[in-house]
């Protein structure tokens, strides 16, 4: 059930118009991304992250679930700023093979990255940078974003010097725990993966909202 409230888990207007648009998978040669039309609820982004890392102590709170790759991987704001509003926190992805990264330090940089032909599967995953522009996408972060247009290698460059942790322990080994690394196939890009797909293989935990974010923000403790 994807659910739709007051507050922090209101769905933001540049949200809302991109789950309209279409992205074109291309045999691997295009972007690998499904937006969704509402954030994924509590228990949903719980269940996912508890299965993720293989910890069921977890709670997903500090997550706002907007769109996954075919993979069933998710793109998700990451609430790590205290009091600051939704469009201001950076955006991650947290990958179906324990893949993880900063995408862009706010909504509006996002909105850019997608306007140079990338997705968060492509910059996190395959560290791909070069743009290959989208205009419909183009004027889309023109009627939304806040911040000037830059590279998507400067927007994820700052991003990441501003929550260095966040990426720590990115494809490590898998750890022992009480899940096992499933060998059921998942649904191929454009098939989505929002129900019905096997649960992600076990990975370490990412940082959590009480977390620092990093050097830009207070004094960065690492993962907990």
């Amino acid at each position: 059930m994807i659910e739709t409230t007051e507050g922090d888990r209101a769905f933001p207007p540049a949200l809302a118009e991109l789950a309209g648009v279409e992205f074109d998978y291309d045999d691997g040669e295009g972007v690998d991304f499904e937006p969704y039309d509402a954030f994924d609820s509590a228990e949903e982004t719980t269940d996912w992250l508890r299965h993720w890392t293989g910890n069921h102590e977890l709670d997903g709170d500090a997550y706002r679930v907007f769109g996954q790759d075919g993979t069933g991987g998710l793109a998700a704001l990451w609430r790590v700023r205290p009091g600051r509003p939704l469009v201001e926190q950076p955006v991650v992805f947290l990958g179906s093979e324990g893949e993880r990264g900063v995408v862009a330090a706010n909504l509006s940089d996002f909105l850019w990255v997608l306007a140079d032909g990338l997705g968060p599967m492509e910059v996190v995953e395959h560290e791909e940078y070069e743009a290959r522009p989208n205009p419909a996408l183009a004027e889309l972060a023109e009627r939304h974003a806040t911040t000037p247009r830059r590279t998507t290698r400067d927007i994820v460059t700052a991003a990441r010097s501003q929550f260095p942790t966040f990426s720590e322990g990115h494809r490590r080994p898998l750890p022992v725990s009480g899940l096992k690394a499933d060998s059921t196939p998942r649904p191929g890009p454009g098939q989505g993966c929002r129900r019905g797909c096997a649960p992600p293989v076990p990975h370490p935990a990412p940082p959590r909202a009480a977390d620092p974010p990093g050097a830009a923000d207070t004094a960065s403790r690492g993962h907990r």
